[in-house]
C-alpha cells in the first residue's frame, strides 16, 4: 500500500467519523437520553427499566438503516452514471451525499462481516471521488459551499469512545480533575449556582506517549458527552477563509450536541506563538477565530468542555495559554501506573505472568512512556507466534490442539509447520501462552523514546504556568 493510499483511507475513515455527525439528530439525542436514563436505572437496581429502556434506544438507532443504505446505494449508482458521462462535478457530489449515507449505515451495522465488506467499497468510491477532486475537475464554487456547510463534522471526528477512565493507568490528580470538568456539571447541574462555574478549558502537556488523547477520550466515554477530536490537519487549507468557518462550525456543533467535548490534539501546530516573521496570514486568522471561541465558552452556560494537548508548551500562543484555565502536567508513568499499564494492554491474552513478573517489569521500565509499554507489549505477544512458526517439534495437547514443544518432550513430533498445517488444518495449531523471558528479551532490545530535553521543557513549564490539578 503507498503513502498516498494510506492518507486515502485516512481521509475515508474521517468520512465515516463525518458521516456519524449526522445520526446525532433528533431521534439520537432521545436514544442518548433513553441510555442515560437505563444506566441511572442499571445503578439503582432497577434491571427491568434499564433493560426496556435499552431496548427502546437501540430500536430508535437502528430502524432507519436500511434507508440509509438503499439511499447510499442509488446515489452511489447515479455517480458512476455521471462519471461516465464525464459530469465530474455532479458525480463528485454524488459520491459525497452517498458516502455520507453509506457512513452512518456502516457505523450501525452489527455483522462483521458484512462491515468489513462493505467497508472495502466505502474506501474504494471515496478514492474515486479524491482523485475527481484532486484532479480539478470539480469547481472552486462548490467546494466552498462544502467547507461551509460541512464542518466540523466533515473534518472533525465526532464520536462515543469506549475508552473509559478506569483502563487508564495512573494520572489520578488529572483523572480527578477531568471528572470534576466533565461529569460533576452534567449529574449535579444544581451545584453551580451563583458565581460557582465548572472548568471549560483544560490543556494536557507531557511527554509524547503519555496518555494525553487517552484520557481525553475516556473522560467523553465516561461523561456521555459527544466527542470532537480535531488536529491541524482538519482544520488549515488552502482555500481563503475555510480555516475560519471550520473552526466557527467546530464550535457550534459542539454547542448543539451538548454535553460535548472538543479535543485539539497538538494544539501548538495551530495556535503557536503569533507574530513570526514566517507566520501565514490564514494561520493568524484561526489562531484569532480559536482564542474568539475560546473565550465565549469560557462564558457559556452550555456544557462544552475544551481539551487540548500538546507535547511542547512552550510553543503555545501566551494568549491562548491563559484561555486554559486548568493546565495539568501529564507526566511519565510511575512504577505502580506502568504495572498496570502492562496488564491492561496484556489482556486477555494467554500468559502465566505472576504478579511478581508485572512488578519487575514495571522496575525495568523506568523511563517509558504508555506509547512505549504499548509498543514492548505488541512485540511481546508476538513471540509465541514466531516461536510457533519456527518450531521444528509440535505435540498434541488435552484439548486436541497442537503446539510447539522441546525435541525431549515424550509426545513430540519432528514436523513443520506447513506439514502439520496439511495434516491436522490450521485451526488446530496454536501459539503457548506468553512468558515473562518474551519481554525480557524485547526489553533488551527496546529503549525508552522520550528525551530527556523534552521532559525537562515539560518540567520547566509546569514550574512556570502548571497547575497541581
Amino acid at each position: 500500500m503507498t503513502r498516498h493510499d494510506t492518507k486515502l483511507i485516512e481521509a475515508a475513515e474521517g468520512k465515516v467519523a463525518a458521516a456519524e455527525a449526522k445520526m446525532i439528530s433528533v431521534p439520537k439525542k432521545d436514544a442518548v437520553k433513553k441510555l442515560k436514563k437505563a444506566t441511572e436505572q442499571d445503578r439503582s437496581n432497577n434491571k427491568a427499566k434499564a433493560n426496556k429502556l435499552n431496548m427502546e434506544a437501540k430500536e430508535e438507532t437502528s430502524a432507519p438503516n436500511i434507508q440509509r443504505k438503499q439511499r447510499a446505494v442509488e446515489k452511489l449508482k447515479k455517480a458512476m452514471e455521471q462519471d461516465k458521462s464525464n459530469q465530474k462535478e455532479k458525480a463528485y457530489k454524488l459520491y459525497m451525499e452517498a458516502l455520507e449515507d453509506a457512513g452512518v449505515y456502516l457505523f450501525y451495522e452489527k455483522d462483521p462481516e458484512i462491515k468489513k465488506k462493505n467497508w472495502q467499497k466505502f474506501v474504494n468510491h471515496y478514492k474515486r471521488a479524491t482523485f475527481i477532486r484532486e484532479s480539478q475537475y470539480v469547481e472552486e464554487s462548490y467546494l466552498s459551499h462544502k467547507a461551509e456547510v460541512g464542518l466540523g463534522l466533515a473534518d472533525s471526528s465526532l464520536k462515543l469512545s469506549d475508552v473509559k477512565l478506569s483502563d487508564v493507568g495512573g494520572l489520578d490528580a488529572c483523572k480527578k480533575l477531568l471528572e470534576e470538568a466533565a461529569i460533576v456539571p452534567i449529574e449535579f447541574p444544581h451545584f453551580f449556582t451563583g458565581n460557582r462555574k465548572p472548568w471549560r478549558a483544560i490543556l494536557l502537556y507531557g511527554p509524547p506517549g503519555t496518555g494525553k488523547t487517552h484520557l481525553a477520550n475516556a473522560i467523553a466515554t465516561d461523561s456521555h458527552s459527544a466527542f470532537f477530536s480535531v488536529s491541524a490537519s482538519n482544520i488549515v487549507s488552502k482555500w481563503m477563509g475555510e480555516g475560519e468557518k471550520q473552526v466557527s462550525n467546530l464550535f457550534r456543533s459542539a454547542r448543539d450536541e451538548a454535553p460535548s467535548i472538543i479535543f485539539i490534539d497538538e494544539i501548538d501546530s495551530l495556535c503557536g506563538p503569533r507574530g513570526n516573521d514566517n507566520e501565514h496570514e490564514a494561520s493568524r486568522r484561526i489562531k484569532t477565530e480559536f482564542l474568539v471561541h475560546m473565550q465565549a465558552v469560557s462564558n457559556d452556560v452550555t456544557n462544552v468542555l475544551v481539551l487540548a494537548a500538546t507535547n511542547t508548551p512552550n510553543h503555545l500562543d501566551e494568549a491562548m495559554r491563559r484561555r486554559f484555565e486548568k493546565r495539568i502536567y501529564v507526566p511519565l508513568p510511575t512504577p505502580e501506573a506502568r504495572e498496570q499499564i502492562f496488564k491492561w494492554h496484556i489482556g486477555k491474552t494467554p500468559h502465566n505472568l505472576s504478579p511478581e513478573d508485572f512488578r519487575d517489569l514495571a522496575s525495568k521500565t523506568d523511563g517509558f512512556s504508555g506509547s512505549d509499554i504499548s509498543i514492548c507489549v505488541k512485540d511481546a505477544l508476538y513471540q509465541p507466534i514466531r516461536a510457533t512458526l519456527d518450531a521444528k517439534f509440535f505435540r498434541e495437547n488435552s484439548k486436541g490442539m497442537w503446539v510447539p514443544c522441546e525435541h525431549t518432550h515424550p509426545k513430540a513430533e519432528r514436523i513443520t509447520i506447513e506439514r502439520l498445517k496439511a495434516k491436522v488444518g490450521a485451526s488446530k495449531i496454536q501459539p503457548p501462552p506468553n512468558t515473562k523471558a518474551d519481554f525480557d528479551n524485547v526489553l533488551k532490545k527496546q529503549k525508552p523514546t522520550v528525551s530527556k530535553a523534552g521532559i525537562e521543557e515539560c518540567e520547566k513549564f509546569n514550574k512556570q504556568f502548571g497547575n497541581d490539578g
